[in-house]
């Protein structure tokens, strides 16, 4: 798995994605062509610095591998569900069960505290060792809202080959980026010349 390249190379977030962190999740392991490959988890720091610039874990959280490989294994198990979700088939339970199991690693309800000077109050229980938990929970519950949610009827795969991306279908797109479309008009071109 690579570093991400320069910002050039590096397509758009797919339609769908700024509305949907779950979306932009799954999408942030992208195949390009020339059999590239781009994993923006691929590494811990590129991990930490995916999480920190969408505000899920401050710049100094310090990801390290096993958390990153849980983040790549959930995306893996939310790509399974999406896929299974666009080509209307069953979700395996293996996906579902690790969904689930992600939901539930962070509490819903703020817990009681209590301050010497000022005395009781609520706070969230997301101390700084328990970041990954709720990481993991934020995600998974995103997934869940975007599956279950309006906006499921309009997810889709990208047409363009190698592409490995999702996107929300606006109208009759069904491609994630300019650069995808253009892709799979030249290729459907080219086979029309060839025949």
């Amino acid at each position: 798995m690579s570093e991400p390249p320069i910002a050039e190379s590096v397509p758009q977030p797919a339609p769908g994605a700024e509305d949907h962190l779950a979306l932009d999740f799954v999408n942030s392991a992208i195949a390009v062509p020339g059999g590239r490959f781009i994993d923006f988890l691929g590494t811990p720091e590129a991990t930490n610095r995916w999480l920190t610039e969408r505000g899920l874990a401050p710049a100094d959280a310090g990801v390290r591998e096993m958390c990153a490989a849980q983040l790549r294994s959930l995306r893996e198990h939310l790509r399974v569900l999406f896929a299974a979700r666009v080509a209307g088939l069953p979700a395996p339970p293996s996906a579902l069960s690790a969904v689930n199991d992600a939901l539930s690693r962070a509490p819903t309800a703020a817990l009681l505290r209590w301050d010497d000077r000022s005395g009781p109050y609520r706070a969230a229980p997301c101390p700084t060792t328990e970041i990954l938990d709720h990481v993991l929970a934020t995600l998974a519950a995103g997934a869940a809202d975007l599956l279950t949610g309006p906006d499921a009827d309009r997810l889709t795969a990208c047409g363009s080959t190698p592409c490995n991306r999702y996107l929300l279908r606006h109208g009759r797109r069904h491609w994630c980026s300019t650069r995808c479309g253009d892709r799979a008009r030249a290729a459907r071109a080219y086979t029309r010349r060839t025949r």
